[in-house]
Order: structure tokens, then C-alpha cells, then sequence
């Protein structure tokens, strides 16, 4: 089998199957596409050109298609999904025909899709001149309040303005206008309309520009916390969403903001963090000047603030995965190619990459770190942490500007060695399924040898009762933490689906995951989507490794609790420009 190249030089296979919605009237169900034959073909550029204006011309390949226990209605609207050949994007011109099976509660969808998309290239041609973007400084000083921006015209030909193109031949372009061609053309629910009216509610301005939005709007909240701050985790689904919808310029200037952020002098009882930690989230604050004047300044929370003063690990991850986005969707390639945001991501991959006393390729971080920001027992190497960390380091090893005298042939180096050693400590150390356990139940301990089978010295006893019982024969999941004589067996949602995008998994065990997610529907899903992790802490474990937290009570918050915000991992104009993104 063939691999294709996602990020970039990736020795990593793709998966023949992809999780896709079904929109229905009351939820959005997924199905999953899989090529029968699972042949993938090289493609060794990391620019991807499509064209969708021919149709008519579409050619019959065979597709099987999966649903999760939800049927698809005939009048589906034509849906806009990615097959596994060259990253080539499939359009489907017809209506589904539904098949009812009752093999696995399943519903078969047979369907014929495929396009005459070809003629790549790996010339980009942006057609953006440096000096007409915006220029972002700091008065009197680098770390000093305000952070102004000074707003410069722009010409025609400046990206998210009109025309931004990736050169498939010489009389035919792909640019923002086509981007609409990705999406599928259907007029907006009144659902869907009051999501955009709300989220436009939620958007933060900071000198009459939009920079953000916040993390919670709710204008009934006399006591918001932080929850009315721009948080960067959070502000990701928002900024794909503009992306998709053409509205690059709040991403933009997020993503330059927060750089500037980053530079900031941050201090907890008279001790710094090393340099390249992102803000947690900002605020925006109004600061009052002379005759009843005021300026706005950007008041950041590096973890100084938040509650158990936590750093914020993820933040620089996530940072690093949406510029990566915003230059493939926009093809505003010139952003991520500054200096200033060269700086950036070499100051979080040093960071990431710093030399310490652990042992293994797996980040190590404290609790509440990430999205799951109270103590929950995740102490040590999340999976979450990790399947960002790996996306992050895919996704810098295609923005670093690699030249003579820059540093970065050392920084990509060490990039590509921590690639290689972090997906196979996943994939063989983190994997789980009936077979796993099985060799987990006959583990001999206290191995005191290079060649161990036991190496991190794991007590058959740690295997908890409902494991056996809850995982499917033909599932498997990536499990949520592993430490020396401690493994966490918590299916958490937000590292396998990430696992998943980024090709941390292997082909077999990302659709090993999907399987147990669809024989699992009514745990993961059900009513209310979707499950930050499974099971819950309850009891005695609750009180031991949350110390009580009346926050996270059983099946409440991040103990299990229900974040359809989730969703937006396995949406499937989501997932198609993630993929198309690396």
C-alpha cells in the first residue's frame, strides 16, 4: 500500500475509511467511506488544487459506505467528502439509495462517486505583496501595553479581499471563489443562521478589528470567571468556521495577536516560564488615560490566573494546527513565511523539544494542562497532549522556512527524530483491543532487562472489570495515559479523534477506533454528544483523584460529561480541510 503525504515527506498511511456526516433533521449522524480496493497514490506535494466546475464529467467508481445506526434521507444534498487517492475530493451529484440490513443495527448506503480532479501542482503563486498586510507593533518597546495595529490599504489581489490562488495550469485557478466549491451549495437553515447570528454575537473587537471570540456568551452570567476571555482552544472551531465561510481576516488577526503575546514577560511568585508559552486565553480591557480618555490593552493569562496556576500547554499546539489551516484554506502562505511568525513557531517547538529527565518521546505534563483543565488523574503523558503535540510537529515541519544560517535545519531535525519515536511509543504502547489485553493478563512483572515484555512494568490487577466486558471484538481505542506501572484505561474522546486526523494511529487501529465508536454509539453519543471520556470517575476514585471537585461529579463536566463542541472533530467539511491542511 501506497502512502499519501499529508504534512508533508510522511512516512505515515492514511486510512481508508473517514468519519462523514449525515445531516438529519434532529442530529447529524456519520457515516464512513471506504474504498474497497484501499489503494492510495503518492502525491508529494503538500499544495492540494481541485476543480469542481465539470460535474457532469464524474466517472463511476464503487464506494462502500457505513452508517452509524442512522438512515440518509433521498433527498441528501450533493455532499462534498475526500476519497483516498491522491487526496482527491470526491463529489457525490446524486442522492444516496438507502439499503436496510440488520447485520450490527447498520444501514448500507451504496453510492457511485468520484471527479476528474487532477493537474496538481507544487507552484504557489499568492500574489501578495509583504508591505500591503497589516503591520502589528508594540509602542515604545516590545512589552509594553497597547499592542496597536495600523491598518494599511490594501490592493485587489490581497488575500481574503479577492483573489487568492494555488496555480493548477496557466489558465486555470484555484482561489477563494472556489473554496465555495469545497463546501457543499445549499442555502442556510434557520438553525444554521442562528448558530452564525450567535457566534457574530460571541466575536471580540480590539481596535476596531475582530481578534477572537469569547469562550462562553452568556448575558444572564453576573459572575462569567474567565469565561468572557478569548481562549485559544476554544476560539479553533470558531476559526474554521470563518475560514470555511471566507472570513479570514478575524483568524488573521487572532493568530497575529497572540504571537505578540507571546513575547510578554510572565511571572508566578517571582519565577518565569521558559519562552514560547502561548497564553491560555486574553482579554480585552479598557484602561483609562487622561480627560476621561480610555485605550484598549490585551491583558493575557499565561496560567498566572487560572485556577491550580496551571501553564496552558496546549495553547501553543493549537496555535501552531490553525496557522497551518489558515495558510492552506486562504493560501496566504505569506503570514506563516514572516519572521516574527518564524520566531514563533521556533520558540514553541524548543520549547516542546527541550531536553529534560523523561525517558520516553511522549510530552510530560502536569494535570489540568489542556481541555480538561481541573485534576482528573491525566498527570504525566496525556493522550490528548500528545496527538497535538504530533500534529503540531507535522504541521511545523512544512511552515519552517528551511536556509543557510536560518537555525532551522537542527529544529527540523530534531522534528522529524521525535515524529518517528512519538508514533511508535503510541502505537505500541498506548494501543488497546481484545488481543492487547489479553497479553496484558499474562504480563510477567518486575522484568529487569533491556529486552523486557513488561517494559513499563504494568500489574495485570490495573485491568479494570467493565474493559472486558465494554470493548468490541473488532475495536480497539488508544488509551488515555500511560506512566511506569500505571495505565489509564479511559477511552478520552478528543486524543483518539485527533489520533485519527493526524494519522497517529495506523490504518488498522484509526479504523479499529471508528469501529468501537459506532459499536459504543449509545456510550459515547447518545442523547446528547458527545462524551469527553468514558467511564466517569464515581465513588471512591472520584474523591481520590478529583479531591471531590464538586465540578466534576460523575458523568458531569470533564468526569464524563457531555461537550457537543466535540463534534466538530469528525464534521465533514471540518475534517476535509484539516486533512487537506497537512
Amino acid at each position: 500500500m501506497n502512502s499519501i503525504n499529508l504534512l508533508g515527506n510522511s512516512t505515515m498511511k492514511l486510512s481508508g475509511r473517514f468519519l462523514i456526516p449525515c445531516r438529519n433533521a434532529s442530529f447529524s449522524a456519520f457515516i464512513v467511506i471506504k474504498h474497497p480496493n484501499h489503494h492510495c497514490l503518492s502525491n508529494k506535494s503538500s499544495t492540494f488544487c481541485f476543480k469542481f466546475d465539470q460535474i457532469n464529467q464524474i466517472q463511476a467508481h464503487p464506494y462502500k459506505i457505513s452508517g452509524f445506526q442512522r438512515i440518509l434521507k433521498d433527498t441528501q444534498k450533493p455532499l462534498c467528502v475526500f476519497g483516498p487517492s491522491c487526496g482527491q475530493i470526491r463529489v457525490n451529484s446524486r442522492p444516496f439509495s438507502v439499503v436496510s440490513t440488520k447485520s450490527r443495527g447498520l444501514y448500507l448506503v451504496a453510492s457511485r462517486v468520484a471527479s476528474n480532479v487532477s493537474s496538481f501542482s507544487t507552484s504557489v503563486e499568492t500574489r501578495v505583496n509583504d508591505g500591503n498586510f497589516e503591520r502589528i507593533y508594540v509602542q515604545n518597546g516590545l512589552n509594553v501595553k497597547p499592542l496597536v495595529v495600523e491598518r494599511i490599504d490594501k490592493d485587489e489581489n490581497i488575500v481574503g479581499q479577492e483573489e487568492s490562488c494555488v496555480e493548477v495550469n496557466d489558465d486555470e485557478k484555484v482561489g477563494k471563489d472556489n473554496l465555495e466549491g469545497v463546501r457543499t451549495k445549499r442555502e442556510e437553515t434557520e438553525i444554521e443562521k442562528e448558530a452564525w447570528r450567535l457566534l457574530q454575537e460571541a466575536v471580540v473587537t480590539y481596535c476596531e478589528s475582530p481578534i477572537g471570540t469569547v469562550a462562553a456568551n452568556d448575558p444572564g452570567d453576573k459572575q462569567p470567571l474567565n469565561y468572557d476571555q478569548v481562549f485559544i482552544r476554544d476560539f479553533v472551531p470558531s476559526a474554521l468556521a470563518f475560514l470555511l465561510k471566507g472570513e479570514g481576516e478575524i483568524v488573521r488577526n487572532f493568530l497575529l495577536h497572540t504571537l505578540q503575546l507571546q513575547s510578554w514577560e510572565k511571572t508566578v511568585d517571582c519565577y518565569s516560564p521558559g519562552q514560547g508559552l502561548m497564553p491560555a486565553s486574553f482579554k480585552v480591557r479598557n484602561v483609562p488615560l487622561e480627560s476621561n480618555k480610555f485605550e484598549e490593552v490585551l491583558d493575557p493569562d499565561f496560567g498566572e490566573s487560572a485556577i491550580g496556576r496551571v501553564a496552558p500547554v496546549d495553547s501553543g499546539l493549537w496555535w501552531i494546527i490553525l496557522l497551518r489551516a489558515y495558510g492552506k484554506i486562504t493560501g496566504d502562505y505569506a503570514l506563516q513565511e514572516r519572521v516574527d511568525v518564524q520566531t514563533g513557531i521556533k520558540l514553541i517547538m524548543n520549547l516542546c523539544l527541550a531536553d529534560g529527565f523523561d525517558m520516553f518521546p511522549s510530552l510530560l505534563v502536569t494535570d489540568g494542562s489542556c481541555m480538561i483543565d481541573r485534576r482528573m488523574g491525566i498527570h504525566g503523558h496525556p493522550l490528548e497532549i500528545q496527538a497535538l503535540f504530533y500534529t503540531a510537529l507535522r504541521c511545523s515541519r512544512e511552515m519552517l522556512t528551511v536556509s543557510d544560517g536560518s537555525g532551522s535545519n537542527n529544529l527540523v531535525r530534531a522534528i522529524n527524530n521525535r515524529l518517528s519515536a512519538l508514533s511508535f511509543h503510541i502505537r505500541e504502547y498506548y494501543w488497546v483491543d481484545m488481543k492487547k489485553i489479553n497479553e496484558i493478563y499474562r504480563y510477567k512483572t518486575e522484568e529487569y532487562s533491556t529486552d523486557a515484555t513488561n517494559k513499563f512494568n504494568i500489574y495485570p490487577e490495573q485491568i479494570p472489570s467493565w474493559l472486558m466486558d465494554w470493548i468490541p471484538e473488532e475495536g480497539g481505542y488508544l488509551i488515555g495515559n500511560l506512566q511506569p506501572a500505571h495505565m489509564d484505561f479511559r477511552f478520552f474522546t478528543l486524543g483518539n479523534l485527533w489520533s485519527i486526523v493526524s494519522s497517529l494511529g495506523t490504518p488498522k487501529q484509526n479504523e479499529s477506533i471508528l469501529n468501537l465508536i459506532e459499536a459504543k454509539w449509545d456510550d459515547l453519543v447518545g442523547h446528547m454528544p458527545l462524551k469527553i471520556c468514558y467511564p466517569a470517575l464515581e465513588s471512591e476514585d472520584w474523591r481520590i483523584i478529583t479531591g471531590s471537585d464538586p465540578k466534576n461529579t460523575p458523568w458531569s463536566y470533564h468526569n464524563g460529561g457531555s461537550w457537543p463542541t466535540l463534534l466538530w472533530q469528525v464534521s465533514s467539511d471540518i475534517v476535509t480541510y484539516i486533512v487537506l491542511a497537512f
